[in-house]
């Protein structure tokens, strides 16, 4: 069966297996001081405009989130997101377990809107019992989002701007950002993100990889003793070669470029595909998330073909359900959705 279930459900790119498999005979150094990983900072420094001592690479996103705001707050701070954000909603508590409070907001189509945070931020300054309180030390968005929208350049470099204005570091989960960045209308390049936020990450699970992410400190702000905040956090790898080669095959000729582009194109004809269907979007996403809103009778029918996640009631009618496309969606898996819709066997 074809699932649409996630951009993780397959192994890795054929050139990051390849890479993998050529290399596996070499002795290198541990814990990511590897000639593979130090290659890789190299390559994604220069992308990105900032310094190759300024990367990190870390295992997974939920690490990398809980490893990134525990080392940038202090004990008593908090971090403000969307109220859709993963840290919110998909990370059992991963954050507030390393002791900071989560703050969601209100937000518009997943995104956490520029004047949302400086109505909440005047409002807490204003407030005479504020010292009785989790202190608001950093925000938290996604790009793409949690529902797959992205941020135009204005609105991320307002919302940056807003932070400077508070004191707050601006953190940006980039667990799908190559296919935010390949999006159409994203005018948003690596170089832009990296001058407009305090942190960054680079996903590599969800594209290409087997696993790994690679954190970016953009302002030479790197947090004194990372490195040994990220193993005590269990995310440093004893191989850290497995992520640094992934990393390297994904930033050699412009392959996390091309793949992401892929995903996307897979992505629009998906759309396509479910607005031809006559089906009702939950969500105008860009992105290779896309959230259509279905009669349950015809959900039920439509998992015997394919999978894909419920992801939330829409009415008593009605379900959510995400489709998600990836760097190995291909032409014949958009196809074998399609016709169960089109040939009226639903």
């Amino acid at each position: 069966m074809v699932s649409f279930e996630s951009d993780y459900n397959n192994g890795a790119h054929r050139e990051v297996l390849r890479h993998l498999v050529e290399t596996n005979g070499k002795e290198t150094l541990t814990y990511g001081l590897d000639e593979y990983s130090q290659r890789a900072k190299e390559k994604i420094a220069k992308a990105c405009g900032t310094a190759a001592e300024d990367v990190f690479l870390l295992s997974g996103g939920t690490q990398t989130n809980a490893t990134v705001i525990d080392a940038m707050l202090r004990s008593y701070e908090a971090v403000v997101c969307p109220e859709t954000g993963h840290i919110n909603v998909h990370e059992a508590g991963a954050v507030e377990a390393f002791g900071h409070k989560v703050i969601a907001l209100p937000q518009e189509d997943g995104l956490l809107l520029p004047s949302t945070l400086e109505n909440f931020m005047q409002g807490f300054e204003r407030d005479e019992s504020r010292d009785h309180v989790a202190q608001p030390g950093m925000v938290y968005v996604s790009f793409p989002s949690e529902v797959g929208t992205i941020y135009t350049a204005a609105q991320l470099a307002e919302l940056y701007d807003c932070c400077r204005r508070h004191g707050l570091s601006l953190f940006v989960d980039g667990a799908r950002l190559g296919y935010g960045l390949a999006a159409p209308g994203c005018d948003i390049d690596l170089p832009f993100l990296a001058a407009h936020c305090d942190v960054f990450y680079i996903g590599g699970t969800k594209l290409g990889a087997l696993c790994g992410e690679a954190v970016v400190f953009t302002h030479g702000n790197t947090p004194r003793c990372f490195f040994t905040i990220v193993k005590r956090h269990g995310a440093l790898l004893a191989k850290g070669r497995l992520i640094g080669v992934q990393f390297d095959a994904l930033f050699t000729n412009n392959l996390y470029h091309h793949i992401s582009h892929h995903a996307i194109d897979m992505a629009q004809s998906l759309h396509g595909v479910l607005a031809d269907a006559g089906l009702r979007f939950f969500v105008d996403s860009p992105t290779n998330q896309q959230f259509v809103i279905i009669p349950n009778e015809m959900v039920e029918r439509l998992e015997e073909y394919v999978s894909f996640i419920r992801w939330q009631p829409y009415d008593n009618e009605n379900t959510v359900c995400r489709f998600v496309t990836s760097w190995a969606t291909t032409p014949k898996d958009i196809f074998k959705l399609s016709a169960p819709l089109t040939l009226g066997q639903l």
